[in-house]
């Protein structure tokens, strides 16, 4: 094999949390704009709680506050995408690890619906959103691995640019379609997990 470990982005990569947003939101349009806002808000700063914005950027684009509860309670109902569990499977003997933008309880909670991993590494424990490289980088630290034997498999642009700065190859499973960041190349670069077997070295 190739990667003496493979890193993952949570809420985009292994698992299709958009739906939700969009259900709690009522309307599609509507629930990307509110996950959008969220984003922003966060994005490469120093950690504050995410449940505070979560309920920012419902304000910021007219949802109501018990909306923003609402998807905070239900955050444990997040599914994997459908070519996730069969990759994960392939993946059972290889070290994982998992680097998200959230708080301690909401990123465990959600891990648990994508698998097993060695380390959950939150935001909330880093004290940086990512991209800022703290969360990354902490995460190799905690787990004594030298980033250059490591993928890491980014779910939105900004994570490919983030993780290739601390050295790591990135696999982006950019399955919205996003365009191409300008702070960093991915490896590999696909609409969601059918390459990365193979770019972990490991045959069909």
């Amino acid at each position: 094999m190739v990667y003496a470990a493979v890193g993952f982005d949570l809420l985009t990569a292994l698992l299709d949390t958009w739906s939700l947003w969009c259900d709690v939101a009522g309307d599609r349009p509507l629930g990307m704009r509110w996950h959008a806002a969220s984003q922003e808000l966060l994005r490469g700063k120093r950690y504050r709680p995410f449940e505070d914005i979560v309920r920012e950027s419902a304000k910021q684009v007219g949802i109501d506050p018990k909306q923003a509860s609402a998807l905070l309670r239900r955050w444990g109902e997040f599914e994997p995408w459908p070519d996730v569990p069969p990759v994960m499977e392939r993946l059972d003997a290889t070290r994982r690890f998992i680097v998200t933008n959230c708080s301690r309880k909401l990123g465990r909670l959600a891990a648990f619906r994508a698998g097993s991993f060695e380390l959950v590494m939150t935001a909330e424990e880093a004290g940086a959103y990512k991209p800022d490289p703290l969360p990354y980088r902490m995460a190799l630290d905690r787990l004594d691995l030298d980033p250059a034997e490591v993928l890491f498999v980014a779910g939105s642009a900004h994570d490919v640019g983030g993780a290739a700065r601390v050295g790591m190859d990135v696999y982006w499973a950019n399955r919205g379609g996003a365009p191409a960041p300008t702070d960093g190349t991915a490896l590999r670069q696909e609409p969601d997990f059918r390459g990365l077997l193979d770019t972990m070295g490991i045959a069909d």
